[in-house]
């Protein structure tokens, strides 16, 4: 649905942005799909890694999503890459 879509479109921009920010990223990919009731997304990205998911911008997501009962993750090891993932219900 449209909360779902707005969330949706938080994750992606908050993400990119904290990836042309932090991350020293030479490549960024943005996959978005609905899978029946859900809409799945994923932020992925080549730069140093070592994203931290208690950091301000990805609590907020985080919290974001847990708001519509979503799933939200963070894989981001010392290194790389760094992938932002999110879960949501379209109903």
């Amino acid at each position: 649905g449209r909360r779902a879509a707005t969330v949706a479109y938080f994750v992606v921009s908050e993400s990119v942005t904290n990836v042309v920010k932090h991350a020293g990223a030479t490549r960024i990919g943005v996959r978005v799909h609905r899978d029946g009731d859900r809409l799945r997304l994923a932020v992925e990205d080549d730069g140093r890694g070592g994203a931290d998911p208690a950091g301000g911008g990805l609590t907020g997501l985080a919290r974001r999503v847990a708001a519509l009962d979503g799933r939200f993750g963070v894989h981001s090891p010392p290194g790389g890459p760094t992938t932002i993932t999110a879960e949501l219900p379209c109903a």
